[in-house]
């Protein structure tokens, strides 16, 4: 069992295959999207998108497969694409709600910083009933650069108003781990199955590595 750091002041969570298990249909959705073009999608393309706000990969898919739509065009599609399954299907990760419970009641503060566009953000946590425990939720497009540089952090941290040594971050691919550590912040590692082959790198990251939540102290 491992304990929450008596610094930890805040506790901000990335929310794709960290809170909700949704990573998976992301390969689907670009799948689907690319072929409406006649393009088949290109080995390694997740890597190369990992960390992106929603609008650095628009302009990524943009620039690299010449697409006839607009930024906001390319970004509608992908909501359009994921709404049901954020509205109605992607569920919690076993053990979040707990844990959500237990920093509500030690009083600790938590956000999300995500970077996924809001629309889904609010379309899932609405459906899960997850919103009202997050003071802030901070999405890629809000900040100059995407994860991995450590602006999301630093902007989370400041609407939950506790310095980047105070914050906690829960993070399950590499590119988020390192946001978070080039924020300052202590960072753990969440297992998730479309990571799993990146394990080694992501406990070589992070401060812990969680295969699960039930593997935190919630004793009181």
């Amino acid at each position: 069992m491992i304990r929450i750091p008596e610094k930890v002041k805040a506790v901000i969570f990335d929310l794709d295959g960290t809170l909700v298990d949704s990573m998976g249909m992301w390969k689907e959705i670009d799948v689907a999207f690319l072929g409406r073009f006649g393009i088949p999608l290109p080995e390694g393309l997740q890597g190369e998108i990992e960390g992106k706000s929603f609008s650095e990969t628009a302009v990524y898919f943009k620039e690299r497969f010449c697409l006839p739509l607009s930024l906001s065009e390319i970004k509608d599609c992908w909501n359009e694409m994921a709404m049901y399954q954020y509205s109605c299907v992607i569920p919690l990760k076993p053990g979040v709600r707990e844990f959500l419970e237990y920093l509500k009641r030690k009083g600790i503060p938590m956000g999300i910083a995500t970077s996924n566009s809001r629309e889904l953000v609010t379309a899932v946590t609405e459906s899960l009933a997850i919103s009202g425990f997050f003071s802030a939720v901070t999405v890629g497009c809000q900040v100059e650069r995407g994860k991995p540089a450590p602006d999301i952090y630093l902007f989370a941290a400041g609407l939950l108003g506790a310095a980047p040594e105070e914050c906690l971050v829960f993070e399950d691919v590499p590119a988020g781990i390192l946001a978070g550590k080039r924020a300052g912040m202590t960072v753990w590692a969440v297992e998730d199955a479309y990571s799993a082959g990146m394990r080694g790198q992501k406990e070589a990251l992070a401060d812990a590595f969680l295969d699960s939540y039930g593997e935190i102290d919630l004793g009181d």
